[in-house]
């Protein structure tokens, strides 16, 4: 059996396009389904990788496999207008939008490291998202048959605060959440988000009157992460 490895490697993004990161997540992930195949092939055990991606897009509209193409509200020629990408994605889930002021993390964890469940895979992301939410006094929550994190759930004023989507394959993970931090929340109006009607889209900056750094909300996450996936963080800089 191949030793597992439970340290998760930070690599910061910066700002970036999301087909350019897309590009480093597939080449992350594929390298770490190619080296279990060699491990099982050759009986050999070389420890896989674990990696966290951190980066904020520039302006995109994103489709999940599983969503529909009526929640995007508007044409070509408008997107291009105002200067928004769109592109059809692999991961699960619906319609979303990434740009400035969003922390977007997509961890490529190979989970027979850790815990091989994707629904509690899912759950740990939640959590660790709800408990950086707790840390600023809003009780965040989820929506039974909604992934993600919601404030108010059960209400008329219920909002989506974090979107989720993700892929995996040989239990190797890609894709992963948004937090809308500093976020300009009009974007959202070019979309039903997450193709679910008459819910609104809201962020850290706008519950608590104030913009919120980047790097506190990323360090937080990051040590909640660690905590529930009892794992270690260590950071490989930036590219």
């Amino acid at each position: 059996m191949t030793k597992k490895n439970k340290a998760i490697r930070i690599i910061e993004l910066g700002v970036k396009s999301y087909n350019d990161s897309l590009k480093i997540q597939e080449e992350l992930f594929q390298k770490t389904i190619e080296l279990k195949s060699v491990n099982r092939k050759e009986d050999t055990q070389i420890p896989t990788q674990n990696y966290l991606l951190w980066v904020e897009h520039t302006p995109v509209i994103t489709l999940g496999k599983s969503g529909k193409i009526k929640n995007l509200l508007l044409g070509e020629k408008q997107l291009k207008e105002k200067g928004i990408e769109y592109h059809p994605t692999n991961r699960g889930g619906d319609i979303t939008f990434h740009g400035p002021g969003q922390i977007v993390g997509y961890p490529i964890i190979d989970l027979d490291n850790f815990f091989t469940d994707i629904h509690k895979y899912l759950r740990y992301l939640e959590e660790a998202i709800l408990l950086t939410l707790g840390e600023y006094d809003l009780n965040g929550a989820r929506s039974i048959g909604e992934t993600g994190v919601w404030l108010d759930v059960g209400t008329p004023f219920a909002r989506k605060i974090c979107a989720m989507g993700v892929k995996a394959s040989r239990w190797v993970t890609m894709h992963g959440f948004a937090l809308n931090v500093n976020t300009n929340l009009s974007y959202f109006d070019y979309i039903v988000p997450c193709g679910i009607k008459g819910k609104a889209v809201t962020s850290l900056a706008k519950e608590l009157g104030r913009e919120i750094p980047f790097k506190e909300v990323k360090d937080k996450l990051e040590v909640h992460l660690a905590n529930l996936f009892e794992a270690t963080i260590s950071s490989s800089g930036i590219i």
